[in-house]
C-alpha cells in the first residue's frame, strides 16, 4: 500500500532487521585475529613429561602440585646450604653459630638469641693476648675494644675440655699462666665471692688460659659451684668468638638440637634443618603482613 503509513511501517521494519543483526565486528579487531603462518604458540607447562622432555626438564617445569612442592623444598635447601657454605668460609668454624640456653650473659647476650660465631684467628682486635686471637676484658679496658657492650671478646669454649659438655658462651676477663695466683694477681675481689686461692681447685693455674665469667653471673666461671664449673679455659678449648646475634632465633636451633638427640643426626643436617625452619617462618610472617 503507497502513503505515509506504508513508508513508516518499512521504516520500522528496517531499523527491527538492523537491531536483531547487531554490529558488525570488524576485521581489525583482536578478538578476530589469528596467528600468522609460522607463529608458534607458547606451550602448556601441564604439558610437560618425563618422556618428552627429560628428568631436569620435567622437574623445572611441570606444574605438578607435587613436584612443585619438592621443588620449592630443593631451593630452600640449596639456599641455606650456600648461606652455610658461606659463611663458614667467613667464620672459619662449624657450626657458624650457637643458640643461648640460660641467661647468664644478660642482657647483652639474652637466652634464646642465635649467636654467630667466628674462629678466634679471625678478626682480632688489638691487644690479642698470648697469640690467641682473643682480647680479654682487661686488655680491651686499655685498648677499647669492645663486643656486645662490654670489654673483651666473647667466646665459646667447652667446659674443662670435655666435647660432651654444653658448650659455654662468656667472656674471657683475663689471661693467667700455669701456676699463677691469679686471685692475688688480676682477680676482681667483686667476683671471687670472698674465696682466696686456697679455696679454688683451679688456683694456682694448673695451665695457661682464660678466666671466664658470664655477664650476669656473680663470680668467675672457675670459682667452686660457680657459673661454667670449669678450671682454667685452655686456648684449644675455644671453638670461636661471638661477633652477632639474631634475638629469638636460637629457640629453633634448640628445639632441631632436641630432635638430634632423639635421632642422633649429625650437626651439618642440623644447621639445614635449622635454616630451612628459619627461613620458613620468616617467610610465613612476611606472607602474614597486610600489604
Amino acid at each position: 500500500m503507497d502513503g505515509p503509513d506504508a513508508g513508516e511501517r518499512n521504516d520500522e521494519r528496517s531499523d527491527l532487521r538492523d537491531a536483531r543483526s547487531g554490529p558488525q565486528r570488524s576485521t581489525d579487531d583482536p578478538g578476530n585475529r589469528r596467528p600468522r603462518s609460522g607463529a608458534t604458540e607458547r606451550p602448556d607447562r601441564d604439558g610437560v613429561t618425563i618422556d618428552d622432555d627429560g628428568m631436569l626438564r620435567w622437574f623445572l617445569e611441570s606444574d605438578d602440585r607435587t613436584v612443585t612442592v619438592c621443588r620449592d623444598a630443593a631451593t630452600v635447601v640449596a639456599l641455606v646450604l650456600v648461606i652455610g657454605l658461606l659463611l663458614f668460609g667467613i667464620n672459619g668454624t662449624w657450626p657458624p653459630f650457637v643458640a643461648v640456653e640460660s641467661g647468664s650473659m644478660e642482657p647483652n647476650i639474652r637466652e634464646g638469641d642465635l649467636v654467630f660465631i667466628v674462629d678466634d684467628g679471625r678478626f682480632v682486635g688489638d691487644d690479642a693476648v698470648a697469640g690467641t686471637g682473643i682480647v680479654s676484658l682487661e686488655s680491651g679496658r686499655e685498648s677499647g675494644h669492645e663486643k656486645f657492650d662490654a670489654p673483651g671478646d666473647v667466646i665459646v669454649f667447652m667446659p674443662n675440655g670435655d666435647p660432651r659438655r654444653t658448650p659455654t658462651i662468656h667472656r674471657a676477663h683475663f689471661w693467667v699462666e700455669a701456676g699463677e695466683n691469679w686471685v692475688a694477681t688480676k682477680a676482681d675481689r667483686e667476683f671471687t665471692n670472698g674465696a682466696s686461692c686456697n679455696e679454688i681447685l683451679s688456683c694456682p693455674a694448673p695451665h695457661d688460659g682464660f678466666i671466664t665469667k658470664g655477664d650476669a653471673n656473680p663470680g668467675y666461671d672457675q670459682l667452686p659451684q660457680s657459673g661454667a664449673k670449669t678450671t682454667v679455659i685452655s686456648p684449644e678449648w675455644v671453638t670461636g668468638k661471638a661477633m652477632a646475634r639474631a634475638p629469638w632465633l636460637g629457640e629453633i636451633r634448640l628445639a632441631v638440637g632436641s630432635v638430634q638427640a632423639l635421632t642422633g643426626i649429625g650437626s651439618a643436617a642440623i644447621v639445614i634443618a635449622t635454616g630451612v625452619l628459619t627461613l620458613v617462618l620468616l617467610g610465613a610472617a612476611a606472607g602474614g603482613r597486610d600489604p
